[in-house]
């Protein structure tokens, strides 16, 4: 047998050794390989989870809020935490919707020990009897709305999955997104979420806030009045755009579309302008000095067979609608918006000239308003492959170029605004979530176009467009001034023009000192006339008057109030041919009663529950006023209903969803 002492020396060396392992293996495990190690244990004890920001505001120039954001919960509930199942089942199942689940079920179920999750989205009404339910865990996730759906629902577009898709939240979505926050919520090994207090790391930041230039008020009123328009007129579409000429601003943009889509053609879609395009070259002609006062030119009675020269001369028959007999000077011809005028005149000028006037003018180039994929339109350079009288004569009469409502508007502000082109724009102001202002627009000046003397001269030519004789004399209002062009132009399908036409009118308001561009088109108009002037032109009559009746503020009057018209100014047309009565102003009865007696004080009318459409029309056929707070049906009035009020009162209506 082994000594004594050498058995002991042999349990010491062991004992030695066993303590140098558990060393070793403690250093490598907290000090080699430690930080590994708890990073390890740390992530099967806890879990990092993404806190969403709440997306910022879309409002109009005013403050009405037109998407936003409101906070929508995730209910989770832990068995083990819960006193009463009898009395949570049945708070449960009257509050959720959607559930899958009947009280008994959810008494069983929440006798278990399984957490159960109810995802919803559910809305803070919804979840407001669940608080303080013990084992009852609400989680807060930001959902996007929209106050009133359809309204510029496809300027302001939509988001998926908190991302902008479409309109301003996608063209702006760097803005509105906001920045994610952080927590850290504890699970079992199982990866099982275990209830308790989540640790947040970093607190999501909310998104800026986007003021828009539009008016919701008017913006409500000319999307009305295009759906009106569409069933009135048997129209596949509408587009209508409204812009302050003085600083590019764009007051309301309304695109309808009679199968219910939502896409804004106004921006996206070009078409052949037809007369509304005659002043652009009548621009080039007085710019460039090609014609005077007193040229005149034969309308040939209606029709012309204009001489195309190339390797041999052929003949393209031009027309008109109203025949005229008398010979036109470029200002007459503009008020009859004769073809065959137009055509003679543009052969003074060379192709290249005509085109950069139309370039200058912004045609052939997006306007930049902040609007996804916006179309540039179509303006091609003259290069020779077609003849230059042919394409002179076809753009002459707005032919052979493609704009959008959106361009046109532009163009037209520069006719208001003494010859200078505004970059139009939709976003007024950013916000930041503290209020601070990120950034104010500011008028951004694109070029002189032409000088303030040819504006001046072109918006004379408009003022005897829009008087008797002239194709927009149904676009005159009674009270106020404005002047404009009508326009008219076949489709094109399959390359070939068709008997499908696209009707126009392109307004600048007030006549004097003009605040407001308008132009509205009318996509195949099917039921009567198809003409712009009689169809297009009483559309924005009937917006302006709705417009000056509801005192949205877009509109100053005290700039225009008991002024006489400078463009009111006639230009002598030879007097064979000119009326003998002097410009008489067309009446309108809707909805002013010019040259009744004033409606006498009555009841306010009962429109509660009422949609905000109807309501303001029946409002301002008795004559009222209205402001609005708030969009959906309405839930009251002030004046109340019945209340005694005269006509004019300015009637507030509340309306809610």
């Amino acid at each position: 047998m082994p000594k004594p002492a050498a058995r002991i020396a042999f349990i010491q060396a062991v004992m030695v050794l066993s303590f140098l392992a558990v060393l070793v293996r403690s250093v490598q495990l907290q000090i080699v390989d430690g930080r590994a190690l708890a990073a390890e244990a740390s992530g099967k004890r806890t879990k990092r989870v993404q806190l969403p920001a709440a997306r910022g505001v879309i409002a109009d120039r005013t403050g009405a809020r037109l998407a936003d954001t409101r906070e929508s919960y995730h209910v989770g509930i832990a068995p083990n935490e819960v006193d009463d199942p009898v009395a949570l089942a049945a708070v449960v199942y009257r509050s959720l919707d959607r559930i899958n689940r009947t009280q008994a079920m959810l008494e069983r179920q929440l006798r278990g020990s399984r957490y159960l999750s109810f995802w919803g989205p559910y809305s803070a009404t919804q979840v407001e009897a669940l608080r303080g339910h013990k084992g009852v865990h609400l989680d807060a996730v930001p959902e996007r709305i929209y106050p009133a759906p359809d309204l510029a629902r496809g300027t302001i577009g939509a988001v998926s999955s908190d991302a902008g898709i479409s309109g301003i939240e996608s063209s702006l979505d760097s803005l509105l997104r906001g920045t994610p926050g952080e927590a850290v919520n504890l699970q079992d090994p199982r990866g099982r979420q275990i209830i308790s207090p989540r640790r947040v790391v970093r607190d999501p930041v909310s998104g800026n806030d986007v003021f828009l230039t539009i008016d919701a008020g008017l913006q409500e009123i000319v999307e009305r009045s295009l759906d009106h328009a569409l069933v009135d007129l048997k129209a596949r579409s509408g587009d209508a755009v409204f812009l302050d000429p003085r600083n590019g601003e764009i007051l309301a943009i309304a695109s309808r579309q009679a199968d219910g889509g939502i896409s804004s053609t106004a921006l996206l879609s070009p078409y052949e302008p037809g007369s509304t395009a005659k002043l652009f070259t009548a621009a080039a002609l007085l710019s460039l000095g090609r014609v005077d006062s007193t040229d005149t030119i034969d309308p040939e009675g209606g029709r012309w067979d204009m001489p195309i020269h190339g390797r041999r001369t052929t003949m393209r028959p031009i027309t008109d609608a109203h025949a005229e007999h008398e010979p036109l000077t470029l200002a007459q011809t503009i008020e009859v918006s004769s073809n065959i005028g137009m055509a003679k005149f543009s052969q003074r000028l060379t192709a290249e000239e005509q085109f950069d006037m139309l370039r200058a003018f912004g045609f052939g180039t997006p306007t930049g308003v902040e609007i996804p994929n916006e179309t540039s339109g179509a303006l091609e350079i003259p290069d020779g492959s077609s003849s230059p009288d042919m394409v002179k004569g076809s753009r002459a009469m707005g032919y052979e170029i493609n704009v959008s409502s959106m361009q046109l508007a532009a163009a037209y502000g520069v006719i208001a605004n003494d010859g200078v082109l505004m970059a139009p724009t939709l976003v007024r102001e950013v916000r930041a979530p503290d209020g601070t202002v990120l950034y104010r627009h500011r008028p951004e000046p694109v070029r002189q176009v032409i000088t303030p003397e040819v504006a001046a001269t072109l918006r004379r030519f408009l003022a005897a467009a829009v008087t008797t004789g002239g194709t927009g004399e149904q676009a005159q209002l009674q009270n106020y001034r404005l002047v404009g062009k009508t326009g008219t132009s076949h489709q094109v399908d399959r390359g070939h023009y068709v008997d499908r036409y696209n009707a126009s009118f392109a307004a600048i308001f007030p006549a004097d000192r003009p605040q407001l561009v308008a132009v509205v088109k009318v996509d195949a108009p099917g039921s009567g006339s198809y003409y712009g002037g009689q169809t297009a032109a009483p559309l924005v009559k009937e917006m302006l008057y709705e417009a000056l009746a509801s005192r949205n503020g877009v509109v100053n009057r005290n700039l225009f109030a008991g002024r006489r018209d400078t463009a009111e100014v006639q230009l002598a047309r030879p007097a064979a041919a000119r009326p003998a009565e002097s410009a008489p102003v067309v009446a309108v009865s809707w909805p002013y009663r010019p040259r009744e007696p004033r409606p006498a004080a009555g009841p306010v009318p009962d429109v509660t529950g009422v949609p905000l459409r109807e309501a303001v029309a029946a409002l301002h056929r008795r004559g009222y006023r209205v402001a609005l707070k708030g969009f959906g049906a309405v839930s009251r009035t002030a004046p109340s209903a019945g209340d005694t009020a005269s006509a004019g009162t300015t009637v507030t209506v509340w309306a809610d969803r």
